[in-house]
């Protein structure tokens, strides 16, 4: 079994900047105008807020549907299969284009829809009380967090590939100050279960800014269904996945450029809160990959999440 799988849901060490959110503009105030309706611009906001909310909720479950009638990208592990990058070993970029025009067309409008969102976040300071141990609970962050879409290859499952279909969330324990991807992989469609079951990366995440939280892996956990010929559950511990494989490339890379310049340090892997409240939770990777996650509380994304 490779390692690459576990690099994302989020997260690999970023090779492209990303640049950062810009804060939310201000609405103009207008005291005739919202007196004349009787409308603050609070109100108006939240107003937008909502309907944009709704509009991302449908455009998803219309590329799901897209994605059902026209076929699904068929992503594997690691360089071969697609799922990473051959020189950056960064999670790629799917190109739902490669499916049809619809379903590449809708991602777009997915992702404009984020940008809208990113304008009008309610919440000033998205990383507020991360790695606080007495306050963690109140984190805007904290908790589960599942997946509705994303651009990472690595993020994307589909019955048709050899890693197969499953679900995804992202849970994070501000009070700890980490964070866990957990894959659950779906059985075969025989009812057998896969050889690997569940995926867990453990990662240490700090806040370095408002919106902007690094990344720093720990250790994988994989639960496998079978030991040799004998069906039983089992964990297998993996160590400090991605950057340590990073590290060792950028090492040998100035060992045979013999001390001379021009390759770049060890890149941070780290995320950008674009839009976060209650329910809704949209960023970017430093690998400028989009995730748009939901908390199971939110009625209307519950049909999306099963």
């Amino acid at each position: 079994m490779k390692v690459s799988l576990i690099t994302s849901l989020l997260f690999l060490p970023s090779l492209s900047a990303f640049q950062s959110c810009q804060p939310a503009p201000k609405l103009r105030k207008c005291p005739t105008t919202f007196s004349t309706f009787g409308l603050k611009a609070s109100n108006l906001e939240s107003s937008n807020v909502k309907e944009l909310k709704q509009k991302l909720i449908k455009t998803i479950a219309d590329f799901k549907y897209l994605k059902k009638r026209d076929g699904d990208v068929s992503i594997d592990f690691g360089v071969k299969g697609g799922e990473l990058d051959k020189k950056s070993r960064a999670p790629q970029k799917v190109d739902f284009f490669s499916i049809s025009k619809d379903v590449g067309e809708k991602a777009l409008e997915i992702g404009a829809i984020c940008q809208s969102l990113s304008e009008l976040s309610s919440i000033d300071e998205p990383t507020r009380f991360l790695g606080d141990k007495e306050n963690g609970e109140n984190a805007p962050l904290n908790g589960p967090w599942k997946s509705l879409f994303s651009t990472a290859a690595d993020a994307n499952f589909s019955s048709n590939s050899k890693r197969g279909d499953a679900k995804a969330q992202n849970i994070v324990d501000a009070s700890k100050g980490t964070i866990t991807n957990v894959v659950d992989f779906s059985n075969k469609e025989d009812g057998t279960e896969p050889l690997l079951k569940q995926l867990n990366v453990v990662i240490k995440a700090t806040a370095v800014n408002a919106k902007r939280v690094e990344l720093q892996f720990k250790y994988a956990k994989a639960i496998l269904t079978k030991f040799f010929f004998f069906r039983v559950r089992w964990p297998l511990y993996i160590p400090v996945p991605g950057p340590f494989i990073t590290r060792i490339i950028v090492f040998f890379s100035r060992l045979f450029r013999f001390g001379k310049g021009g390759v770049k340090k060890v890149p941070k892997a780290y995320f950008d809160v674009l839009y976060l409240d209650q329910d809704l939770r949209v960023h970017k990777t430093g690998e400028d990959n989009l995730f748009v996650q939901a908390k199971e509380s939110w009625e209307d994304a519950k049909p999306l999440l099963i």
